[in-house]
């Protein structure tokens, strides 16, 4: 393994790491229990279908430069997590099971650019990132599994593939 691009992160209190910590207590959730993230979900999903995000027509017109709806809400999630990070350093926010959070540092490597480009290739194409596939598909836009199923198997080819990929 290459030593400069560990594939689990070296804490556990990473923002964003599925790895739980050493020695830390969890319980398996209940089915009740992940009823919070399908409702958080449907209330997302709803907010996607009523702010027009899903369309492929906003997004079209995005590529295209011929709106500004898109770039607004995306500029708008970057400044809320801008913030938002801003505030979990300053303040020393805690996660709700009360572990500090350290976001680690960001390494650049060239492949974020090919990775990048294929992303926003297959975005103008189909219309659709990865956020709104199920709101699409909720929708009513069946043929929208298509790219579902494409961006699963790009996922698992990348995983597939990626200690042999230049790094």
């Amino acid at each position: 393994m290459n030593q400069s691009f560990p594939l689990k992160p070296r804490s556990s209190t990473v923002l964003g790491s599925l790895h739980e910590a050493p020695g830390a207590k969890t319980k398996p959730e209940t089915g009740l229990a992940n009823l919070k993230y399908l409702i958080v979900g449907l209330l997302f999903g709803v907010v996607f279908v009523k702010a027009e995000i899903i369309s492929w027509f906003r997004i079209q017109e995005m590529f295209r430069l011929d709106s500004f709806h898109m770039y607004g809400v995306i500029g708008s999630a970057v400044v809320v997590g801008l913030l938002s990070v801003q505030l979990i350093k300053r303040f020393g926010i805690k996660t709700m099971t009360g572990e500090p959070v350290h976001i680690a540092p960001k390494v650049f490597y060239k492949g974020q650019i090919y990775g990048g480009l294929i992303f926003g290739l297959g975005w103008a194409i189909t219309g659709a990132c990865p956020g709104p596939l199920f709101a699409q598909i909720g929708s009513g836009y069946g043929l929208v599994a298509v790219t579902l199923l494409s961006a699963i198997g790009g996922t698992w080819l990348y995983g597939y593939f990626r200690e042999k990929l230049p790094q």
